[in-house]
């Protein structure tokens, strides 16, 4: 997983946030008093939204905040690539007035859709950069983009009348972490988001299709471990037992060697490594740490250039974007799965 950027300090004046009160409009807050954010809409006639006949009015329980939405959003901010990814694969371009925070290129088939979506940041956007898209709603694919130093905390933009959503799968509180990740979690996500904007039809095709690409995955005949390695190089960051990689493994019938990590993702010493002798290596290929620069390191290693995977050259590859929980995980298993194909063909 990338490293967290920079803290950005907020410098709204009162002035800003007020004139922003005006027009986003109010939050409300729940009897048990916590903050319950509602998503509504700039009062200006040009942003109104339409009647949505599938949309219902609810209050969901989003990684232990109460999120009311009162009717769906219109002007969507989105912070990482999982959740800009989500909305596009719903067709909900039209709703996001800003991105940040992306973690690759999106796939081919949303980049003309994409390219029309403002970019506010290349990291995590400051809560003054955030409030100057006028957004209604902000979606997060992780808890840590909600911070008094980042984007703003949940309850204060909850104050501005703009409502939050953190994607589920990323959620940390006990309770609410899924443990392990399954398919059925990001298959509920999808459904939750698409119930979120009144289009729950575009995510029961969306999650019909995904359903299929899992069902037609060929998996490993042969007994095949595995070394999920996303960054690092003295230190190697890897996929634990219970996050997106183990669950995109599992979809493949491939054995992670550090499946008994109850950790999303975990660092590991070199010899725990060399000790397992996994027969591929996943290569998580991302900006910041290229699978080319980490085949460099196991092959320059003395002690990894030996491992049985190094020498026979039997690497993964998977883009960053992918190994999230989101919507690109089915294709992430699918490219796997073809990949494990090529390999077996080679011998």
């Amino acid at each position: 997983m990338s490293s967290l950027p920079a803290a950005h300090r907020r410098t709204t004046t009162a002035c800003a946030a007020l004139l922003l009160i005006t027009l986003t409009g109010c939050a409300s807050v729940s009897a048990a008093g916590s903050p319950s954010t509602t998503a509504s809409t700039p009062s200006t006639a040009s942003t109104s939204p339409s009647p949505t006949p599938t949309f219902s009015p609810e209050t969901l329980d989003n990684c232990g905040m109460k999120v009311t939405i009162t009717t769906p959003p219109r002007r969507v901010v989105t912070i990482k690539s999982t959740s800009t990814e989500m909305l596009l694969a719903l067709g909900l371009q039209d709703r996001v007035v800003g991105t940040a925070f992306a973690d690759g290129p999106v796939p081919t088939q949303y980049a003309t859709a994409a390219a029309a979506i403002p970019v506010l940041s290349d990291k995590i956007p400051g809560e003054e950069a955030l409030l100057t898209s006028r957004p209604d709603f902000v979606y997060g694919g992780w808890e840590s983009n909600f911070s008094a130093d980042g984007a703003g905390d949940r309850a204060s933009l909850a104050a501005l009348g703009i409502g939050t959503y953190v994607s589920p799968a990323a959620c940390k509180e006990p309770g609410y972490q899924p443990s392990p990740l399954a398919f059925d979690d990001v298959f509920g996500e999808v459904r939750e988001v698409a119930s979120i904007f009144g289009v729950p039809d575009r995510a029961d095709k969306l999650v019909a299709t995904q359903q299929l690409q899992l069902a037609s995955i060929e998996k490993a005949v042969k007994a095949t471990t595995a070394l999920w390695y996303s960054s690092g190089s003295d230190t190697p960051y890897v996929g634990g037992g219970i996050g997106a990689p183990q669950m995109i493994m599992d979809a493949v019938g491939i054995t992670n060697i550090f499946e008994g990590v109850r950790e999303t993702w975990t660092s590991v010493g070199w010899e725990q490594v060399v000790a397992a002798d996994p027969d591929v290596i996943v290569l998580v290929d991302a900006s910041w740490s290229t699978a080319a620069k980490k085949i460099a390191i196991l092959e320059q290693n003395p002690a990894t250039s030996q491992l049985t995977a190094v020498r026979d050259h039997r690497y993964l590859t998977v883009p960053f974007a992918s190994t999230e929980a989101g919507v690109r995980n089915v294709d992430a298993a699918v490219s796997l799965s073809e990949q494990l194909g090529v390999l077996a063909d080679a011998g």
